[in-house]
């Protein structure tokens, strides 16, 4: 008995653990044995292109769908087991935002709050700081089909933390989103997150993971690395980045994958990364390639690598669980 208390205690911990978490439609393996934490308190980004499984492992740690195997926990509760306590405990905002076109703002948030059996004078209380926080105040009656997409995206996170939960489930909540938008949204989740929510928020935007104190790569449904920003890329990378800055990139990135000495030759806006095991002994070899080519080098410097880099490395590591599959 003792030391089943101690173990709930352990569990409790976490906001969320996931031990060999796995999701089968038929012959197709969504989710691959899936393992990680989150600490509570913490913004932990669960990182991946479209189609990795990312949706998939949020809507079963939801309860939204039974895993095939694997168990996992939320706030301590079993994810099969007890779905009701963990329902009661958490907020979602769905891929798509969840709210209602022909109802205002004012019903929006009076459905959501009575749906979570908030009292009219805790309601109001509540709705008051949503419209404060999201910048909403005074367009209460306001059909939510009016609103852009950045005002539609704060009214459904206020929506989903209305009943103030413990923790925050974000399905991808920035897709489709301008700029200046996504950076006020996630101002709003650090202020969240200091009041002590946690938030586990799923995206394929490699600047917002860098907003993230613990992340998880999703490829393929397995996870291919987990840590912290500046863990990831101390660990994961698997060589060196150098920033090509050259005349014509597209012309550029061919000759550079035929000389047969790079992990991976991607472009970055207008720049080319390239990535091997020691990049300063093949800055002349690139420069002669690229010239005997009609390109113009004009900057060519090892840098410090981005997630899109760790990335992209961690996925085409053989032999392990990121190992490129095919598309």
């Amino acid at each position: 008995m003792v030391e089943n208390d101690r173990q709930e205690e352990r569990v409790k911990e976490h906001a969320v653990q996931a031990v060999e978490l796995t999701k089968k439609f038929g012959d197709f393996i969504a989710v691959d044995c899936v393992s990680f934490t989150i600490e509570r308190g913490v913004i932990f980004g669960f990182l991946g292109p479209n189609g990795a499984g990312k949706t998939t492992t949020i809507r079963m740690l939801l309860g939204l769908l039974k895993p095939t195997m694997g168990d996992a926990t939320v706030l301590g509760y079993d994810i099969v087991r007890q779905v009701n306590e963990v329902k009661k405990r958490i907020g979602y905002m769905s891929q798509r935002f969840s709210l209602y076109d022909d109802l205002t703002v004012d019903e929006n948030l009076n459905f959501y709050g009575r749906t979570y059996g908030l009292g009219h004078r805790r309601l109001r209380a509540r709705k008051q700081f949503v419209l404060e926080m999201a910048g909403l105040e005074g367009r209460g009656r306001e059909l939510a089909r009016n609103l852009s997409g950045g005002w539609k995206q704060r009214l459904a996170l206020g929506s989903a933390i209305i009943h103030e939960p413990e923790m925050l489930f974000l399905d991808e909540p920035t897709a489709g989103v301008d700029p200046i938008s996504r950076r006020v949204f996630w101002d709003l989740l650090y202020g969240l997150a200091e009041e002590g929510t946690t938030i586990m928020v799923t995206t394929h935007y490699m600047d917002e993971a860098e907003h993230c104190q613990d992340l998880a790569f999703i490829q393929y449904g397995r996870v291919v690395a987990q840590g912290s920003p500046a863990e990831i890329k101390e660990t994961r990378m698997r060589g060196q980045v150098l920033e090509i800055d050259c005349s014509d990139p597209a012309l550029a990135i061919p000759v550079l994958r035929d000389m047969g000495v790079f992990e991976e030759v991607a472009l970055y806006g207008a720049l080319i990364h390239a990535v091997a095991p020691d990049v300063g002994v093949l800055k002349a070899q690139i420069e002669e390639s690229l010239v005997e080519a009609g390109v113009r080098v004009r900057a060519m410097d090892a840098i410090v690598p981005s997630l899109e880099d760790v990335f992209i490395s961690s996925v085409r590591m053989p032999g392990e669980p990121g190992e490129d599959r095919g598309p």
